[in-house]
């Protein structure tokens, strides 16, 4: 039961911008939609606050996140992997 529940959880990419608290990482992720009529792409960005329970990340690294149940009064989200360190 608990493989079924995890399939349905989105799993987003995004940039780390912030590792000032302890365990908690603040990450960007950027998604380009569409104008419904116009077809016109914009650039939208959301900040999500994510659990790191190892502090591995580093502001500017590129990572994914999996949505979890509420850790926090704002952390929902869990970090899956660092996909490619920041430079």
């Amino acid at each position: 039961m608990s493989e079924s529940r995890a399939r349905n959880r989105q799993v987003l990419k995004g940039t780390v911008v912030s590792t000032a608290m302890d365990r908690t990482a603040v990450v960007e992720v950027q998604t380009v939609s569409a104008h419904p009529v116009y077809r016109k792409r914009h650039r939208t960005s959301r900040k999500y606050y994510v659990h790191d329970e190892e502090n591995m990340c580093n502001v500017g690294d590129l990572v994914r996140i999996a949505e979890t149940r509420p850790l926090s009064k704002t952390k929902r989200w869990r970090l899956l992997e660092v996909v490619e360190k920041a430079r």
